[in-house]
């Protein structure tokens, strides 16, 4: 029966696949992949064969329609990302949006994520958040900044290591140098760092910190 599956990956510890999604990629007729070297890395680990489709931000609107199609026409797949849930600051948004439109079921599997358990891990309020993703790194960068100074509720913004230093210096400027924040690095790896305290704070650990790895931002509401 056509079927989409959205399949969270570990974000970082292999041991946090679950069962069942596990089990759906042995199951489906292909695995579409943000990245097929990575997909067929976790496939092997699990001992699972599949075939592998690239399926990633700079070709999924030229093969939309066939994947489409495909399903369409009785197959079932399994779309996985990088590290974490299909669609959140990944590919996935256009092909769920294509195959509702179109009728075929869409499955998304609970599962990691980056963003919760840096939050929760934070120690900022939990209860009420808003979820920004990346900035946008030119246009509109500075409005949505201007915006964000004002909002009540927790903030979750992910960033890369070469933006990172940046990001909380434009931090401390709208949204004042004792705003509460922390940010977490490397989340469920062997270097895992959670640091917390004020942007000024912050800012001041990673001017002379090393910098590396996949960053999660979480700063107290006003």
């Amino acid at each position: 029966m056509s079927r989409l599956y959205l399949i969270p990956t570990p974000i970082g510890n292999l041991e946090d696949i679950t069962l069942r999604a596990k089990r759906i990629l042995s199951e489906v007729d292909l695995v579409l992949a943000e990245d097929s070297r990575k997909a067929g890395f976790l496939l092997k680990h699990l001992g699972i064969s599949k075939p592998i489709r690239a399926h990633h931000k700079f070709n999924e609107h030229k093969t939309l329609q066939t994947v489409v199609e495909e399903l369409k026409h009785g197959k079932t797949f399994g779309l996985v990302t990088d590290a974490g849930t299909p669609g959140i600051s990944d590919p996935g948004f256009l092909l769920v949006r294509e195959c509702i439109r179109e009728g075929i079921a869409v499955e998304t599997l609970p599962g990691p994520t980056a963003f919760i358990p840096a939050l929760v891990n934070s120690g900022l309020p939990a209860d009420r958040f808003v979820f920004e993703g990346f900035l946008p790194h030119k246009k509109g960068r500075k409005k949505r900044l201007e915006f964000l100074a004002d909002e009540e509720r927790t903030i979750i913004l992910y960033e890369s290591p070469h933006r990172l230093f940046k990001l909380l210096e434009e931090l401390k400027e709208w949204f004042g140098e004792e705003r509460q924040a922390a940010v977490a690095r490397e989340l469920t790896k062997m270097h895992e760092e959670n640091v917390r305290g004020t942007l000024n704070e912050l800012t001041t650990y990673y001017n002379t910190h090393t910098v590396k790895g996949e960053f999660v931002l979480i700063v107290a509401g006003k």
